[in-house]
């Protein structure tokens, strides 16, 4: 297992890092360990909707939430030819507890509409190994230290 850009979100990734709509944000939304996909079936998937009906499961431990990315960033480095997306580091309080989880990835999605959007609509862009097993303490989440993608 590894990191890596949804199939549907290649060539598209900075363009919603952007965060070109009004009511628009990008999420994180955690699955669990147990029946996770292979990446190479993981990143087919081009809706959350459709992701979340295959045999992946989205966390549901005591106090989880899809968090919004803060202080998103895109930046373009014209001397190495790169571009980053950045966000900031979140926490989940007090993770698990009455329920626990074994959490397996993190995926960042992107959301165009957060007043009345659905699953069918939320765009899958990047997915990362997050592998902890909640008890009830905070759970830091870094999704990577130089940010949740690169665009070579």
């Amino acid at each position: 297992m590894a990191d890596g850009v949804f199939n549907i979100a290649k060539g598209l990734i900075g363009y919603y890092s952007g965060l070109p709509a009004a009511n628009d944000a990008l999420l994180v939304v955690l699955l669990k360990a147990s029946g996770l996909e292979a990446d190479d079936t993981l990143n087919n998937h081009d809706n959350l909707s459709v992701l979340l009906a295959a045999a992946n499961d989205e966390a549901d431990f005591t106090n989880y939430t899809r968090k919004t990315l803060a202080s998103v960033t895109w930046t373009v480095n014209d001397t190495t030819n790169l571009a980053d997306g950045d966000a900031a580091d979140f926490t989940y309080t007090s993770a698990g507890g009455a329920t626990n989880n074994s959490i397996g990835k993190a995926l960042v999605v992107y959301d165009p509409d957060t007043t009345t959007g659905t699953d069918t609509t939320v765009i899958p862009l990047s997915y990362h190994d997050c592998v902890f097993t909640t008890d009830g303490t905070d759970q830091q989440i870094t999704i990577a230290a130089a940010g949740f993608c690169r665009a070579a």
